[in-house]
């Protein structure tokens, strides 16, 4: 939302060109971040010409630029891995000048990354993103894109990321998309808890599964890998479980408890949907108020289940759906939510 003193001139527009990053963009993409976001954006790497020219070198992260016949920077959007799987790349941190945004310039940005840069690269053999849900631009975007919704991750960002664009009243939610470029039909298991709303998320993706209800029990000997990763500016903990082990339940307290002394506000837990007891993980979890986010695809290099817990309220009131099939899946998550809390 606005403030009424946001008096924003447009700017009249003029030649930009989009195309992959070169080391003279890092100091205007910098520029663009503080620009945007002042110093509130919380990935640090973006306000560092040094790493954001180094990530681009190592592969860590690609830098899709639009810019004017001068050399200025307006727009920038990138793709990075976040998730387990390494064919699995998420595309994120896009922004454009505000003055800008008449031009078109995310759409531009788009069409390169989708259809041009990651086709180059096969090492990329699934995209993903998070559209915020503020506002329904994003959305929309990927939605042109070919991108199929499957999750919302509810109360994701902070309200002070968006402090400078004035976009958020309270913690915003994300509507996760994603799109195959490779196929890799695989073997997932359906939590029965969940087994309807995840057989009509899957029968939207672009990519085929061969599904089958969980029924398996956990294997005692076996330990849980898991490992867990603390955002201290969003206040989310997120922990990844691509195995599964009899300890399951004492591993989830243990990581719980250490993301509490960060000030944690918001869960999450990846399940791996190929092993044949995810089911009863997911028990675990509903047991513990854990609640319904949606199918991973390919997160694992095989599929994973989002589940999540809030210890601050959500705005759900807040959060703006395009689709119709995204609103249908947030009365589900809220519907599950009121189970997890009851």
């Amino acid at each position: 939302m606005k403030s009424d003193d946001d008096k924003t001139t447009p700017l009249e527009q003029e030649p930009f060109t989009v195309g992959s990053f070169h080391p003279e963009d890092a100091e205007g993409i910098v520029r663009l971040f503080r620009a945007v976001y002042g110093e509130g954006y919380p990935i640090s790497l973006f306000y560092d010409p040094a790493a954001v020219t180094e990530a681009n070198r190592e592969g860590r992260c690609y830098s899709i630029v639009a810019r004017t016949d001068a050399g200025e920077i307006i727009g920038a959007t990138h793709l990075y891995r976040s998730a387990p799987g390494k064919t699995l790349y998420e595309w994120g941190a896009g922004l454009v000048l505000k003055e800008c945004r008449s031009w078109g310039i995310n759409n531009c940005l788009g069409d390169f990354l989708c259809n041009k840069f990651v086709p180059r690269n096969p090492h990329i053999e699934t995209l993903f993103g998070e559209a915020v849900c503020n506002h329904p631009h994003l959305q929309k975007a990927i939605a042109r894109l070919n991108f199929v919704e499957t999750a919302i991750e509810v109360a994701l960002m902070p309200a002070e990321a968006y402090t400078q664009e004035k976009s958020a009243q309270g913690r915003v939610a994300t509507l996760n998309g994603f799109r195959c470029y490779k196929p890799k039909p695989h073997r997932i298991f359906l939590p029965l808890a969940y087994e309807r709303e995840l057989r009509g998320i899957y029968d939207r993706l672009d990519d085929t599964r061969d599904m089958v209800v969980s029924e398996g029990k956990i294997p005692g000997v076996t330990p849980t890998r898991a490992a867990l990763t603390v955002f201290d500016f969003a206040r989310v903990a997120r922990i990844a479980v691509p195995e599964i082990g009899g300890d399951f339940g004492d591993r989830l307290s243990a990581l719980e408890g250490e993301a509490l002394t960060k000030n944690t506000v918001v869960f999450q837990v990846w399940l791996n949907l190929t092993e044949p007891w995810v089911g009863a993980a997911v028990d675990v979890l509903r047991g513990r108020g854990y609640f319904f986010g949606g199918p991973l695809p390919r997160w694992f290099d095989g599929d994973g289940l989002l589940m999540q817990k809030l210890l601050c309220p959500p705005d759900f009131e807040g959060i703006v759906l395009a689709s119709d099939f995204a609103k249908q899946l947030l009365e589900f998550i809220q519907e599950d939510r009121r189970r997890a809390i009851s």
